[in-house]
């Protein structure tokens, strides 16, 4: 089995191979390429990654490239988790929408929509590499903003399955907090990529019993603090929004917080450039511990267990990813990227049934879903006009005003990533 990460020069990429070393008995990988144009970067963490591999004392051979088209060629699949632009760009989508009043995130909102406009068109590109190098490999899509790029390599005819640690992480986290094993918790998971809500916690299996009255009742607090929100907030919903649903429920009061500190990115960046050093000790054969505020706790495990799942290799029969809709929520088109619970395997992902939704919580997927039709028709398309349409369909923009800004402000920030402008 031959596997490749696409951005394997990422930081990100030793929380991944500690997990292809841990599991592989669920994954057996004999060869794994990590590819990246930054050669520098590409050294330190491959380095790291033997290390590692050799630590554990798995088999598998790890090689380096900057040649997306021989890293990819006869991999049964690809990972993506590149960032295009880098932390400067992150930095720049983090801070520009302050300027006029809205959240700088680099997912949603006008942030998000730059991210999408540099990234779909670099993806597709690698996509379309990796069907001729082998039309069967199927790509595990964890580049953000998922929702839009997933959407963007399905409707292009690509074997694709996006994939986000949030899920797994209130999986962890749950199961934590209940002091059981975290495969008997089952999620009630629904909504967009990064727009969605906990509405069930079931244990035993996707009919289980619903236990998530007696976590709120009793982890409340805890729940909300790692949240960030009040509450009072989650009580009165009744269910655990993603933390990203608090750009909309407080958006006011996280452009003042956000205006007042630096932004993530720079936070990251600063990181990185410390971890970078660490991995070029030789002695180090293991992820530090600083890599667990870098983000992404729990990565490695959920892509583990889907590219096992897609390569029929064993891997639970359901998990949470992002894949077609098909009338799972009957009020979004077929089209549509959605992220919930469905069945895996070496087909595809097929969502599992939901329940009717509170309008409360559709009402906003169909708004935000809207928003991502605007968003990769402009990142498809180009073109000005697409971008304020885009802005202006956004809940967190939606002012005629504030597109036009946000519009400017885009485009001047990303010339040198867009074909277009």
């Amino acid at each position: 089995m031959k596997l490749a990460v696409v951005g394997g020069g990422s930081t990100y990429t030793p929380e991944l191979i500690d997990g292809f070393a841990r599991l592989r008995d669920t994954l057996p990988i004999e060869e794994l390429v990590l590819v990246d144009p930054a050669a520098d970067r590409l050294d330190l963490v491959g380095g790291l990654a033997r290390r590692i591999f050799a630590k554990q004392d798995h088999a598998g051979r790890i090689t380096t490239t900057t040649d997306i088209d021989a890293g990819v060629a006869d991999a049964d699949a690809v990972l993506l988790q590149l960032r295009v632009g880098g932390q400067a760009a992150r930095d720049k989508d983090e801070t520009w929408p302050l300027e006029c009043g809205c959240v700088g995130q680099e997912t949603t909102g006008a942030g998000g929509l730059a991210k999408a406009l540099r990234t779909v068109p670099v993806v597709l590109d690698i996509a379309e590499r990796v069907r001729r190098a082998n039309p069967d490999a199927w790509i595990i899509d964890f580049t953000n903003p998922v929702g839009i790029v997933t959407r963007a390599l399905l409707q292009a005819g690509h074997k694709a399955v996006g994939l986000c640690n949030v899920a797994i992480g209130f999986q962890r986290k749950f199961a934590r907090l209940l002091d059981v094993n975290p495969s008997e918790v089952h999620l009630d998971h629904v909504g967009l990529n990064h727009l969605t809500w906990e509405l069930g916690v079931r244990l035993g299996g996707p009919d289980g019993e619903n236990v998530l009255p007696k976590l709120l009742a009793e982890h409340g607090d805890a729940i909300a603090d790692d949240l960030r929100m009040d509450r009072k907030i989650i009580d009165r919903l009744g269910v655990v929004p993603s933390y990203y649903l608090r750009y909309f429920y407080a958006h006011d009061e996280v452009v003042r917080e956000l205006g007042t500190k630096p932004s993530r990115a720079a936070e990251v960046a600063a990181m990185e450039k410390e971890l970078l050093a660490m991995y070029g000790d030789p002695t180090l054969d293991t992820k530090p511990e600083l890599l667990a505020k870098r983000g992404g706790a729990f990565y490695s495990e959920a892509a583990v267990d889907l590219a096992a799942s897609l390569l029929g290799n064993g891997g639970s029969p359901v998990q949470v990813v992002n894949t077609y809709n098909n009338g799972t929520l009957p009020f979004l088109p077929d089209d549509a990227v959605i992220e919930v619970q469905a069945r895996v395997g070496h087909d595809g992902a097929t969502p599992l049934a939901v329940p009717a939704l509170d309008p409360l919580y559709a009402g906003l997927i169909a708004n935000v879903t809207a928003y991502e039709d605007l968003a990769l028709e402009a990142a498809l398309r180009g073109g000005r006009d697409r971008v304020f349409k885009a802005l202006l369909a956004h809940p967190l923009i939606g002012q005629y005003e504030y597109a036009e800004g946000l519009t400017d402000r885009l485009i001047a920030h990303n010339r040198e990533h867009l074909a277009w402008a």
